[in-house]
């Protein structure tokens, strides 16, 4: 994909996004598919959090936390829908999407404080 092209994805990604804000945004941020997205939140004991996902392009890509339990694993399809997860602070989770073999395109992702 070409800067424009990645550019125009991210646009819709993005958009995507804001038409199911929720809550106060934490961390959010956008990334080509083919680098994924790897962060570690920094979320506070007993409190809620939403984690939104959109993925812009063709194909998927796969949603992981580390450690086991923090979070579902769960395919996030490349059709700009979006994806919500509640995760829980209190303790330090690693988030990880990374695009599944062939897919190209733009993830935009958000946790906000519910």
């Amino acid at each position: 994909m070409d800067g424009s092209s990645d550019e125009r994805l991210t646009e819709r990604a993005q958009a995507a996004l804001a038409a199911v804000q929720s809550g106060r945004m934490v961390e959010s941020g956008a990334e080509r598919l083919a680098d994924g997205v790897h962060t570690e939140p920094r979320l506070h004991v007993r409190k809620t959090y939403e984690l939104k996902l959109v993925c812009a392009g063709h194909g998927s890509a796969q949603l992981s936390f580390r450690p086991k339990g923090s979070g579902t694993p769960v395919k996030v399809p490349c059709d700009q829908s979006v994806v919500q997860q509640r995760i829980s602070g209190g303790k330090r989770i690693h988030v990880d999407v990374d695009a599944a073999h062939g897919s190209k395109g733009v993830v935009a992702w958000e946790i906000d404080s519910i």
